[in-house]
């Protein structure tokens, strides 16, 4: 399924709203620039039992949709935040530059705020400043942060494809995978880094089944893992987080492919502790 959790999408002016939300198949083209653009995301709080997407025009949206995790995953999370830096770019009346700039530290405040420990965030919004201060006017300052939101978006994808290209080459035919939380497609802006490695796997013509642990306590692993394999026909069994331990005791776990929010020197990872 080719699915982006997120891209800037052009809006007619009939369609101008807030926080607009519309329902699709997950469906979507690449990214486009231009007046009228907005954010168009889709809404994780709603899945699995509804695929909506919102359509966010302001910067505040884009923070309220990071603080309540209808956007979540640290790669979309970051890239959801610089287009949001760059919504409100768009949103400031002209000004001299050096005020429009302090006028837009203060949005990537606004921003950063909606989630201070995702590294991720930070990154972006950082990404997106540094491009804007280049700008010598408003309208240059406009256009590249938008630029560079796109620009991020656009390598998120390439490295989920390639770090999905790599690390499918040590999955096995036949492999039974086990996987924790969700790092696929949904927590990035498309294919996914840990289910990027899976779906490039099957994309080889592997036969691959997985195992998803619930992930308790926002059961990410129950609401958005088991819905994106299920919507790629990658046969997933949803087990107790507690039943990992007794699968792989059991020989019936062959790897384990997980999102790491922490690497250690020594090569350990650890993720949601």
């Amino acid at each position: 399924m080719a699915f982006r959790t997120l891209e800037w999408t052009l809006r007619s002016r009939h369609r101008r709203g807030s926080g607009q939300a519309r329902q699709g198949s997950g469906q979507a083209g690449a990214p486009s620039a231009g007046p009228g653009g907005a954010l168009r995301l889709l809404d994780q709080t709603q899945l699995p039992h509804r695929v909506v997407y919102l359509e966010l025009t302001t910067h505040q949206q884009v923070a309220h949709a990071i603080k309540t995790m209808q956007v979540r995953g640290a790669p979309a999370i970051g890239v959801a935040a610089a287009f949001g830096l760059a919504l409100g770019a768009r949103s400031l009346p002209d000004s001299p530059r050096d005020d429009f700039l302090a006028q837009l530290r203060s949005i990537r405040g606004e921003l950063a705020a909606a989630r201070p420990t995702a590294v991720n965030l930070a990154w972006a919004l950082d990404k997106v400043m540094e491009a804007a201060c280049h700008g010598p006017d408003a309208t240059a300052i406009r256009e590249a942060a938008l630029a560079e939101a796109q620009r991020l978006a656009e390598a998120d994808v390439a490295a989920n494809r390639a770090l999905g290209r790599h690390g499918a080459a040590l999955i096995p035919d036949g492999a039974r995978v086990l996987t924790h939380c969700n790092a696929g497609a949904l927590a990035t802006v498309g294919y996914g880094t840990a289910l990027g490695v899976i779906r490039a796997a099957v994309e080889q013509g592997k036969r691959i089944s997985v195992w998803a642990d619930e992930t308790r306590p926002r059961l990410q692993g129950a609401a958005l893992t088991a819905w994106e394999l299920q919507q790629d026909g990658i046969p997933v069994t949803l087990i107790a987080d507690t039943a990992a331990g007794h699968l792989m005791r059991r020989g019936q776990v062959d790897c384990i492919v997980v999102g790491a929010d922490r690497i250690a020197a020594n090569g350990d990872v650890a993720n949601k502790i």
